[in-house]
């Protein structure tokens, strides 16, 4: 699912060439997508786009009267621009916002349709899908140690709780824990007031880092390699390759439909982090360190 510093990519790429711009006309090529129509979308057209932001991980776009389009592209949803009038793809394409300068396409891979579109007027209706997570890049120490501890969750549970952090998602959680040297399954009343500072720091600094790299990669074209698994991350997507701070093989821990991945040696005393399903298979022959988890390769010759 693209997060903070991706999306930005697009807030960024979107304005450059949207707004101040009417919009022509909305292509809906799939009726799934569009969830709410509270004004119907011909409200839409003619209309000048005012502004792009974010609300979490959906991006906001205003129009006059306080007409606004809610765009969530959830896992696999991207968007494209492309000349004005462009065809919307067969099999992957959802929509089509055609402006007199291009026009953005939205796509979804896979055959699950999950991607959402809301057309709201007012600052109630679009209060009410706010999930209420802070942004932390605008936050101070005591609001980021509040939305923290409000709940007693793992580190990479509260990081990930749209409700109490905004944008920050499976990958980027993976970069904040390993950058902080803190494990992801560590609670989050455990912490000391060092060491919640010391995330709050690495949290803002990792997401600015990323944001500023990806826009130098990118420049002024539109992001079209939106990915989780990025070129240059320390942990996420690295599994059983070296960590750049130790040389320890970076493990995961598997769990629902995510995953956390992690040094043992940087962020867990050693200590291999067992998940639910392979723990009940393996029971007393889980390796609790990395040396255990060689022998147990070794003799298994996995």
């Amino acid at each position: 699912m693209p997060e903070l510093p991706d999306l930005s990519l697009y807030v960024h790429a979107i304005r450059a060439r949207c707004v101040g711009h009417a919009l022509v006309r909305i292509r809906l090529a799939s009726p799934f997508l569009l969830r709410t129509v509270e004004p119907p979308l011909d409200a839409f057209e003619g209309r000048v786009l005012e502004g792009v932001r974010l609300l979490g991980k959906r991006l906001v776009f205003a129009y006059p009267d306080a007409h606004v389009l809610v765009l969530h592209l959830m896992v696999a949803g991207r968007l494209h621009w492309k000349a004005a009038g462009a065809k919307i793809p067969g099999k992957v394409g959802l929509a089509a916002f055609d402006f007199d300068a291009g026009s953005l396409l939205l796509t979804e891979a896979g055959s699950k349709r999950r991607a959402s579109l809301h057309a709201v007027q007012g600052d109630d209706a679009l209060a009410a899908m706010d999930p209420g997570g802070i942004d932390v890049l605008d936050a101070d120490r005591e609001a980021f140690a509040a939305a923290l501890t409000r709940e007693r969750h793992t580190l990479k549970r509260a990081l990930t709780d749209p409700r109490l952090f905004s944008g920050i998602g499976n990958a980027y959680s993976d970069e904040i824990l390993h950058a902080a040297q803190l494990s992801p399954m560590r609670q989050t009343h455990q912490l000391s007031p060092d060491e919640v500072t010391r995330l709050y720091s690495v949290t803002r600094e990792t997401l600015h880092v990323w944001i500023e790299r990806l826009r130098a990669r990118t420049g002024e074209a539109f992001p079209e390699k939106v990915t989780a698994f990025v070129d240059g991350m320390a942990a996420h997507g690295r599994y059983g390759l070296p960590c750049p701070r130790c040389g320890t093989p970076i493990q995961r821990l598997v769990y629902a439909q995510n995953e956390a991945n992690y040094c043992p040696t940087c962020q867990t005393g050693g200590k291999l982090l067992a998940d639910r399903a392979l723990s009940r298979l393996l029971r007393d022959d889980w390796p609790k360190s990395l040396e255990d988890l060689e022998e147990y390769k070794a003799a298994r010759k996995l």
